[in-house]
């Protein structure tokens, strides 16, 4: 039976670098959960520190109402999946698989019995007899998986396990990743630099940056309602504006733009944001008529990009350059051309409103 899984004022300092500041977090049983964030967030700390591998400075780790800090990783009966696979060369599928059933004393037949099941759930039958230089990336981090599940941990953990494969097969493992959990009904907790990987799998987000969470929830949550201008951009991609506000609107420049929940903000000067889908193209996704004038801008297209499912083109507005997505259909329709005039709209409650400067992202 799952646990669940506590994180209490957890910190941990190297020397005068604070690598995790203060987090608190509560981990259900069967959740699975994503910490996401930026190179040096902390959030493979935090990994570490929940299996063991890196102490804890301050702060506490409890499992099923006891506190682990001070369990040795063997002990906690953690699953772990790590980037580099950490297959043992010498030894086959089966092998690999098998290897913490044999540590675990368990009889033959059981081991057995538990290797077939795993190479059906991560779809290996036929390769348990080939060695780790004969797969492809894709089937070893499959064997890694099937390693780590195999002794049935209540929690696994798995620090960017798919970030070292191509695009088509990270794709591919998501799906495999997210049906083991759900058949499983084990606590996952993920680690991952990757926006879109997060909102694919997770039932929870959680945002870090420099240590800290900076914002907790659903996948839907995180894209929609981003808390501060560094999320809007850090999952997904969003136009930013800088203005002041005037008579109920954001001054830019020439443009005065109506902004849904203006008056509950008191600075003078805001920063608005708003996602590429959410632009509108006036006459092509929307009728003029429905289009508040004060929010229509006439623009060109400058850079046009095919994305697949969407089509991205790039604009400036002043001196700023901004983005808007729009259906591959629709683009098929209008044949729209690089240095083609057009007509945009931006819907007053499409924008978010922060206070904060945003710092581009590199």
């Amino acid at each position: 039976m799952s646990k669940k899984l506590v994180l209490e004022n957890l910190s941990k300092h190297y020397g005068s670098l604070i690598a995790v500041n203060n987090v608190n977090l509560e981990i259900e049983p069967g959740e699975f959960l994503c910490f996401l964030g930026p190179s040096g967030c902390g959030k493979t700390t935090i990994l570490r520190m929940i299996t063991g591998f890196e102490e804890v400075s301050d702060g506490k780790i409890i499992y099923d109402d006891n506190v682990i800090n001070d369990v040795i990783p063997q002990k906690r009966q953690f699953g772990i999946v790590f980037q580099s696979y950490a297959l043992f060369p010498n030894m086959t599928v089966n092998q690999n698989i098998a290897f913490g059933l044999k540590m675990r004393k368990m009889p033959q037949a059981q081991i057995n019995s538990r290797v077939a099941e795993m190479l059906k759930l991560t779809g290996l039958t036929g390769w348990e007899n080939h060695y780790p230089s004969q797969l492809s990336g894709g089937q070893q981090q499959r064997v890694a998986l099937g390693r780590a599940i195999a002794i049935e941990p209540s929690v696994l953990l798995l620090d960017e396990p798919l970030s070292a494969l191509d695009a088509k097969i990270r794709v591919r493992l998501r799906i495999v990743i997210k049906r083991l959990q759900e058949e499983l009904g084990i606590t996952m907790i993920y680690v991952t630099h990757d926006q879109e990987e997060a909102l694919a799998l997770a039932d929870r987000v959680v945002i870090m940056r420099d240590g800290e969470f900076r914002q907790i929830g659903s996948p839907w949550e995180v894209y929609k309602k981003p808390k501060s201008s560094f999320i809007a951009e850090f999952v997904g991609t969003s136009n930013f504006l800088s203005g002041d506000k005037q008579n109920g609107k954001v001054r830019f420049g020439p443009y005065q733009f109506k902004v849904s929940g203006l008056d509950e903000i008191k600075a003078d000067s805001v920063h608005i944001a708003i996602r590429p889908e959410n632009v509108e193209m006036v006459g092509v996704t929307i009728a003029e008529e429905n289009c508040l004038p004060s929010n229509m801008i006439e623009t060109t297209a400058d850079v046009i990009n095919f994305l697949g499912a969407v089509v991205r083109i790039t604009f400036a507005l002043e001196s700023e350059e901004m983005l808007i997505d729009i259906p591959e259909k629709e683009f098929e329709r209008i044949r729209l051309k690089r240095r083609d005039k057009m007509k945009l709209y931006f819907p007053p409650d499409a924008f978010h409103i922060y206070t904060e400067h945003f710092r581009k992202l590199i």
